[in-house]
């Protein structure tokens, strides 16, 4: 679960400082601002995040790989 939270985290702090950087750049129409942070954030998360995107990646593929328990 760890994997998966860091990676979320990581992913709503980008957003948040992009927002911010956004804000102190004069953009102030909040639709505009929230669009502008969302697509920017992605982009940058894609190219910053690779190393915890792969590690979330790894800990959903070995979940879906491990064999489940027999009920009898």
């Amino acid at each position: 679960m760890r994997p998966v939270l860091v990676y979320t985290l990581c992913r709503i702090g980008l957003f948040g400082v992009t927002l911010l950087v956004l804000l102190l750049l004069g953009l102030h129409n909040p639709f505009v601002l929230i669009i502008a942070s969302f697509v920017i954030s992605g982009v940058a998360s894609y190219v910053l995040l690779s190393k915890q995107r792969d590690a979330v990646s790894e800990r959903i593929s070995s979940k879906i790989d491990r064999p489940k328990p027999q009920s009898d």
